[in-house]
């Protein structure tokens, strides 16, 4: 019991930072488009433009979609099948943790301060503990494509995840990743 306890900590640390690196993906589409006849494309500026993000993070975006599409055998065309666009979302989002542990008779206990505390049990333990405070930015970034004869949505993905500003290596990569995992769900399955 006593081990368990000494890797709790440890444990939970290593699940948030997985937690943080993962991008969740979802997708909708048309279940009356005929995906196979879409082999070209093109950006569609007038929605891109509307995308509240920085030019350098829509260049980003856009390249690595055209990436994408090119692996799946696509071809960039100026009469395109399909246009593709974007717009962008995020949240502050603000997780509160409660840090009490301690190595007490029953391991657990504390104050809201490094120190001495009592476990839920008996006798003395030590203890850290308090609140501690995360804010983070979650964004959720939206591909649509849009059959380019009929002007209507056809397949729409989103990622959600945790955003990168300060190292621009990681930025970019983190973009990469989130386009990647988005684009994993186009074209849908077949019926």
């Amino acid at each position: 019991m006593k081990k368990l306890l000494k890797f709790t900590p440890i444990l939970v640390f290593a699940i948030l930072l997985s937690s943080c690196s993962s991008v969740r993906v979802a997708a909708d589409y048309d279940r009356e488009a005929n995906f196979n006849q879409y082999k070209t494309f093109a950006f569609f500026k007038p929605g891109i433009d509307k995308a509240e993000i920085s030019d350098i993070d829509k260049r980003r975006i856009l390249r690595a979609i055209e990436a994408e599409l090119m692996a799946k055998g696509m071809t960039k065309s100026e009469n395109p099948d399909m246009l593709v666009s974007i717009f962008t979302k995020s949240n502050q989002r603000v997780d509160v943790y409660n840090n009490a542990w301690g190595a007490g008779a029953w391991g657990w206990g504390g104050f809201n301060r490094w120190g001495w505390g009592w476990g839920p049990g008996f006798g003395w333990g030590a203890g850290l503990g308090g609140n501690n405070v995360s804010t983070t930015t979650e964004g959720v970034l939206f591909i649509d494509l849009v059959d380019a004869k009929e002007k209507e949505l056809i397949w729409q993905g989103s990622g959600t995840g945790y955003l990168v500003t300060r190292n621009v290596d990681k930025k970019e990569a983190r973009i990469k990743e989130f386009v990647s995992k988005t684009m994993e769900q186009y074209p849908p399955a077949s019926k």
